[in-house]
């Protein structure tokens, strides 16, 4: 017996939050595939990798969407997985310990293997 392969699509953000409509949309989105049972992957690389740093998300109101914290909490509460780029982070200074609870640090063969296994992959 064959098991049924669950949909999966994964955003790729590359936006800081000086971007609020770019760094919202990937979570409104990711909502939404996870309210359709579809998993959601968000990967942050470049200055989108702040979105996960603590305090950061609490500052961010796009017109016409919700506050990203909300999206943010309602995607990870949700079951969606936040991949962000440790080279990314590095870079930037930003350390483990400065961001939100439920984001994972991941580099290139993560986030290959992740995008391999998705039905879909949209970039903002």
């Amino acid at each position: 017996m064959s098991e049924k392969k669950t949909e999966k699509i994964v955003y790729i953000a590359t936006r800081g939050c000086e971007h609020a409509e770019l760094i919202s949309l990937p979570f409104v989105l990711g909502v939404a595939a996870l309210t359709m049972e579809i998993e959601a992957v968000v990967a942050l690389q470049a200055e989108a990798v702040r979105a996960a740093t603590k305090g950061c998300a609490e500052t961010v109101f796009a017109p016409g969407l919700p506050p990203l914290k909300k999206l943010m909490d309602d995607f990870l509460e949700l079951g969606g997985k936040l991949l962000v780029c440790t080279p990314c982070c590095d870079h930037r200074k930003i350390g483990k310990d400065m961001l939100i609870e439920k984001a994972e640090y991941m580099a290139a063969s993560r986030l290959t293997q992740e995008i391999l296994e998705a039905n879909a992959v949209l970039t903002y």
